[in-house]
């Protein structure tokens, strides 16, 4: 378990006022306790109660990895696939009394089947949302995470690096997506943080659009959008470029969004609205005639998920504070003609930011 983040917790649910929080597997529980598991027809439960010991539901298969992150042997309720998981889960919410509990969780994550099994063996159990807990802790990221994100960043950048010199005229977007990848594997990532985007001429007026046989042609934008793992700490970044040469309105619509992207991370810092981001970009595009174009909020939250809180867009009024890292990805899409993304990842510091992705904004040529 990683106690100091258990302290953090802990201090949050007494703040929200909670008798315990639960995960299932996925990033909330890789967070909290390091145990790596997946969503299956297998459940898994880890409860943190305020006031004890975690305790967790986990298939006998995997019961180990619950052992080895530091789980008292009394508060592991295993199972095995001949008995079934009910029993474990009747035998948990018994042991941890959550018929009297004001339990948070996951709302994105947990699904149907773990959250009717708490229910049904622990019927006066009362649940909330756990999001706000959790990303009161995730959103302020430590030096560690970051030095984790500073290598996901400089082995994806060297990936564009060594790719941009072999993008000709005629290759797919699949094809050079899948030399993206492979690259990003070379360079160490422990593996891909999404799949590669990568949009030419019309099919880049879709902001997550996905690679298809396509041959790049002279004149298209080409949108690349791609991140990678290290440790479980997500880069995200995007460049967009010009095949060949391009048209003037092409060119006025790039440096329209550079200069976006420039006036979004320069609004940030500790205290400045998260809005405020979004409209020192926004206002940008509107400017020059092409708000309509603007699809999507200017960034969202990195860490280890690809997208997290904190988002800046309209409405978002929470206030930075130092340790958010996120995004500013401002862009124009237009139908039929293609779009254009540039995308950095931005950390707040207690006097200021700083831009941790270092590739070049000025438009590049390939093919």
């Amino acid at each position: 378990m990683k106690t100091n983040r258990l302290q953090k917790l802990t201090k949050e649910m007494l703040a929200h006022g909670v008798d315990g929080l639960a995960v299932v597997p996925g990033p909330n529980m890789e967070y909290l306790s390091g145990i790596h598991s997946h969503l299956s027809e297998r459940p898994v439960v880890l409860f943190f109660p305020a006031d004890d010991d975690p305790a967790i539901i986990i298939p006998v298969l995997e019961a180990m990895k619950a052992r080895d992150a530091g789980i008292r042997p009394d508060r592991i309720f295993d199972w095995t696939d001949e008995e079934g998981y009910t029993g474990a889960f009747q035998r948990a919410c018994a042991h941890l009394e959550l018929a009297d509990y004001l339990l948070a969780v996951e709302s994105l994550h947990m699904r149907v089947l773990e959250y009717e099994a708490l229910k049904r063996y622990a019927p006066g159990l009362q649940t909330t949302h756990a999001e706000p807990i959790l990303m009161a802790l995730r959103g302020v990221k430590d030096a560690d995470e970051i030095a984790l994100v500073e290598k996901a960043i400089a082995i994806a950048e060297r990936a564009i690096e060594r790719l941009i010199p072999e993008i000709k005229i005629g290759m797919t977007e699949k094809q050079v997506a899948a030399r993206l990848r492979q690259y990003q594997l070379d360079g160490g990532a422990d593996g891909i943080a999404f799949g590669p985007i990568v949009s030419t001429g019309p099919n880049g007026a879709s902001p997550h659009a996905v690679p298809t046989d396509r041959p790049l042609a002279a004149g298209d934008l080409l949108v690349i959008d791609w991140g990678c793992l290290v440790d479980g700490y997500s880069s995200d970044i995007t460049r967009t470029f010009a095949v060949g040469e391009i048209d003037a309105e092409s060119r006025r619509i790039y440096e329209t969004v550079k200069l976006a992207n420039q006036q979004g991370v320069e609004a940030s810092g500790p205290d400045v609205l998260c809005e405020e981001v979004d409209t020192a970009a926004r206002d940008v595009i509107d400017d020059a005639g092409y708000g309509d174009y603007f699809i999507h909020r200017t960034g969202h939250g990195l860490g280890i998920e690809g997208h997290e809180p904190p988002s800046m867009m309209q409405g978002n009024t929470e206030p930075l504070r130092p340790g958010n890292l996120f995004t500013v990805e401002p862009g124009i899409y237009i139908p039929g003609k293609g779009g254009v993304r540039i995308e950095d990842n931005i950390f707040i510091t207690e006097t200021g930011y700083r831009c941790l992705t270092s590739f070049t904004r000025e438009l590049i040529t390939v093919g």
